[in-house]
């Protein structure tokens, strides 16, 4: 079986090189493909990804002419990827690739076709930073929740991991951090997939440190909840 991790980046030159080398050594027991989407980077990423891409066969590595968008950059690896299951992985290091064998397993054992990662269920790390991002993604969640109908603790996390059949049977539109709305919405209303979440670490980033998340997109997620349990 072949797990594809398909990852947006967009100027994350500080971070960009161990995270790829996390992800290749990530402990998990499946054949693997990176497949990089460089989302119009202006801070040398793009030249950096340009001299990585070429030293790994099982990396592939796609340019965005202009930046597009976290969702505009995912629709285009879900497009390239060809592994059975398809694992979403931010390239700033919020995220730990060591926790795969853990997102992976309930589609490996036949329970699920989808799995969220959770920051707030417990058992992994958890940085201590902002309450009102805290506040505001707990918020999020339990709205879509009620939108959707699912019992999900943290919608807004990086972490979903789907069998290839899921997402070929997804139109996705969102260009910005919309996608974690728009991706929830139609996997709850799909084809009775069944919906998994694990607990994972959570090593959150200062906006000095590099975070680009901005409660401009907390109102666009607010909206997305409402556009997509109608749409």
């Amino acid at each position: 079986m072949k797990l594809s991790v398909v990852i947006p980046v967009f100027n994350e030159i500080a971070t960009i090189a161990d995270i790829l080398e996390l992800v290749e050594n990530a402990p998990v027991n499946l054949e693997k493909e990176l497949v990089i989407v460089d989302d119009g980077s202006t801070d040398g990423t793009r030249e950096k990804l340009a001299e990585l891409g070429g030293k790994r066969a099982n990396w592939r590595v796609i340019f965005h002419e202009r930046n597009l968008g976290k969702g505009a950059a995912l629709r285009t690896g879900f497009k390239a990827a060809t592994g059975d299951l398809v694992l979403v992985q931010d390239a700033d290091l919020e995220y730990d690739p060591a926790d795969y064998p853990v997102l992976v397993a309930p589609i490996l054992s036949g329970r699920a076709d989808v799995v969220f990662g959770s920051r707030f269920l417990g058992g992994g790390a958890h940085r201590v930073a902002f309450f009102w991002h805290y506040v505001g993604n707990r918020m999020l969640t339990t709205f879509s929740n009620m939108m959707t109908d699912l019992n999900l603790t943290d919608m807004e996390v990086c972490y979903k991991v789907f069998r290839r059949e899921v997402l070929a049977g997804l139109e996705l539109k969102e260009n910005r951090f919309g996608f974690e709305v728009e991706i929830t919405a139609k996997v709850a209303r799909g084809k009775r997939w069944r919906i998994y979440e694990v607990p994972v670490n959570y090593y959150g980033r200062t906006y000095s440190e590099g975070k680009k998340i901005t409660w401009k997109d907390g109102f666009r997620a607010l909206w997305c909840i409402i556009k997509y349990r109608f749409a």
